[in-house]
């Protein structure tokens, strides 16, 4: 609801109080009417003597009664008690109603203001989003270098092997990558015992389980794998994933404070 509606609203309200008011005053005054009705002739004789005379008709009183000077004073008094009741009863209700339009503006403007944040919010995260499926895709064209892959592969083994320490460990990879994984263990496992002192690991290549394949271009959903590895203990209770998606996935937690200061100038912590 915009401003013009509201005024709109509060025009209207006002009006039907004003309304209500004089709707109660005529009934007063019917009322009042009912109650006493004074006239008064004023004459003088030839004597020049002032004649006043008095004729009071009530309506619900009995004639025969009496009115004394006073009973005109304490109705007129009852009267503007009434009318004062009455008039602070229209303005308690006004403010009463002004009260709920202001809530439900501030609740209106808040909801909307809300609403626009989370737009924002939104529109952030699916720019971070795109900037980590792009990173993905980057990965296909590094796969397809053997050279520069196999030395990737390499290195995800070794740093796999300082994680699980064991002597003997599961590998497994995608069906595709196992003629890059291959010719790189021998050199992984040299590399491993050389940092640790310790004697060559045992790797078996997991021949019965493999990674997904990659995610091909009309696939938007299911299981996928755009390369790398993952190494296991022998009873599969420790498990090591060191695959290239999990990589990207990584590499975005820890970056995704300095990414967001650099798009948005917002400082966000993990």
């Amino acid at each position: 609801m915009n401003d013009v509606d509201v005024g709109k609203q509060i025009q209207q309200m006002v009006r039907f109080i004003q309304q209500e008011a004089q709707e109660k005053a005529s009934e007063i005054s019917v009322a009042a009417e009912e109650v006493c009705t004074l006239s008064i002739t004023v004459s003088t004789d030839r004597s020049s003597a002032l004649i006043c005379s008095f004729n009071f008709k009530r309506s619900r009183m009995n004639q025969s009664e009496y009115l004394i000077p006073g009973w005109l004073q304490d109705f007129n008094i009852e009267k503007l008690q009434l009318v004062e009741s009455e008039k602070r009863k229209i303005r308690q209700e006004y403010e009463r109603k002004q009260k709920q339009v202001d809530i439900r503006r501030k609740i209106e403007y808040s909801m909307e203001l809300n609403a626009a944040r989370i737009k924002v919010l939104q529109a952030q995260e699916d720019v971070v989003g795109e900037m980590k499926e792009n990173a993905s895709k980057t990965l296909v064209r590094v796969t397809k270098d053997t050279n520069v892959y196999r030395k990737i592969l390499k290195g995800l083994i070794v740093q796999s092997l300082l994680r699980l320490r064991e002597s003997s460990v599961v590998l497994r990879c995608r069906e595709a990558d196992r003629v890059h994984v291959e010719p790189v263990l021998e050199a992984a496992k040299k590399e491993y015992a050389e940092k640790l002192k310790v004697n060559l690991p045992k790797i078996i290549i997991d021949g019965k389980v493999h990674l997904p394949p990659q995610r091909a271009n009309d696939a938007a959903h299911g299981p996928a794998c755009s390369g790398g590895v993952v190494l296991a203990s022998q009873d599969g209770k420790i498990v090591c994933d060191n695959t290239l998606d999990t990589r990207v996935d990584v590499c975005f937690r820890q970056k995704l404070p300095e990414i967001r200061k650099k798009l948005y100038g917002q400082q966000v912590s993990q």
